[in-house]
């Protein structure tokens, strides 16, 4: 389990490092929620992954941290926030320069 999900937010971590790099808009808005999905993966299971276990302390039982799940959970509307808010950021941009490069190049010196 815990290499399953390793591999995980490896793979998340990875695409969306590869995504952040490219030269258009919605690819790194893309990169960036594989981002905030692979920390919120990565502080899921900070919390010990444990199987059928209550997620409340009792008396002598391996109990499930609820901190990290509380943590995920404002860390996904924070992050549908953020992405919305580069959604609408990357369409004005758009409709005032006509292109979606990320880039700094002026007009003149692109290929």
């Amino acid at each position: 389990m815990e290499l399953l999900l390793a591999l995980a937010i490896g793979l998340l971590t990875t695409c969306g490092v590869y995504l952040v790099l490219r030269e258009r808009t919605f690819p790194v808005i893309l990169g960036l929620t594989l981002l905030s999905y692979a920390v919120n993966l990565f502080l899921f299971a900070s919390g010990r992954l444990s199987i059928d276990a209550p997620p409340l302390i009792a008396a002598g039982a391996r109990y499930t941290d609820p901190l990290p799940q509380a943590l995920i959970l404002t860390a996904i509307v924070i992050g549908f926030g953020m992405t919305a808010y580069l959604a609408m950021l990357a369409l004005r941009a758009l409709s005032e320069s006509g292109d979606d490069h990320v880039d700094a190049r002026q007009e003149d010196e692109r290929p």
